[in-house]
């Protein structure tokens, strides 16, 4: 026999090649499916980072846009305060124009203009704050110019020197008072 007849026995060594390239083999057939699995998860990188650059934009464009409802909300406000004090201006104008007034008529004249203005400032909810005599110092709300010696009881209210006033719950100016003081 030949040597290329001869059947030849296995040795540890040809095992080992074989295992090799069966693994080799199996890691050919599981390169693909991992790359392919890598292939996918950077698509899905891909499409998040583009969601979150679209909500970041969004984001701003919302912010911006609110800003921008601020302004207009402010500049208009304004503008409606402004519109209804225009019929308090043709009233004191109107009274400037008459030459030959009496006291009478310039009284009555001032408390309709007075009456105008004090309507639109209602309309754009600002009030006055004029307390009464013998009602309670609220710092809040009145600010105390002196005390006073006087039969009420301390810290109440002996006289208005000048009505404050409020707009939606804040306080513009305080009311100028004087406080009953300890006797």
């Amino acid at each position: 026999m030949t040597q290329t007849d001869t059947p030849s026995t296995p040795t540890p060594n040809d095992d080992a090649h074989a295992a090799a390239a069966t693994a080799g083999a199996a890691d050919t057939a599981a390169a693909p499916d991992w790359q392919a699995e890598l292939e996918a998860l950077r698509q899905r990188n891909a499409e998040l980072n583009d969601q979150l650059l679209r909500a970041v934009a969004d984001a701003e464009n919302t912010r911006r846009r609110a800003e921008e409802e601020m302004a207009k909300i402010r500049k208009f406000a304004v503008e409606s305060f402004a519109e209804s004090l225009l019929p308090v201006v043709d009233s004191l104008e109107a009274g400037l124009a008459v030459q030959e007034a009496t006291l009478e008529q310039i009284r009555q004249g001032a408390q309709a203009t007075l009456q105008q203005l004090l309507s639109a400032l209602a309309r754009h909810k600002v009030t006055p704050i004029a307390p009464a005599p013998g009602e309670r110092f609220d710092p809040h709300l009145h600010q105390a110019i002196s005390m006073v010696p006087s039969d009420q009881p301390a810290n109440t209210i002996v006289a208005t020197l000048q009505k404050g006033y409020w707009m939606a719950e804040r306080v513009l100016r305080p009311a100028l008072v004087t406080v009953a003081g300890p006797q």
